[in-house]
């Protein structure tokens, strides 16, 4: 008896893309980062953690929270703008 393998991820109908936007850090040592919580529970509690471990690693980087407060809804458009006028880059987490 032989062990056969299935990969579950199929075929693709078009071929993967790579994600190239991406902030360097080093580069950018006193970069706006934008931490979001959704508004699950523990987000907040989750962004807490990501920002000391940032912060540890590039200490000249200026943070800023924001909770858009119901997981259930998209983030509004106002809080967007504010975001995208303040930050260089965004996190958004979820938590539960």
């Amino acid at each position: 008896m032989s062990v056969q393998f299935h990969d579950p991820r199929g075929v693709r109908a078009q071929a993967p893309m790579p994600y190239t936007l991406g902030l360097d850090l080093d580069a950018e040592p006193a970069a706006s980062i934008g931490l979001m919580a959704n508004g699950f529970p523990d987000s907040v509690a989750f962004l807490d953690a990501v920002e000391v471990a940032l912060v540890a690693q590039h200490p000249n980087l200026r943070i800023h929270r924001y909770n858009k407060g119901n997981a259930s809804i998209s983030a509004p458009d106002a809080l967007m703008d504010e975001i995208a006028n303040q930050c260089d880059g965004l996190i958004a987490a979820y938590g539960h």
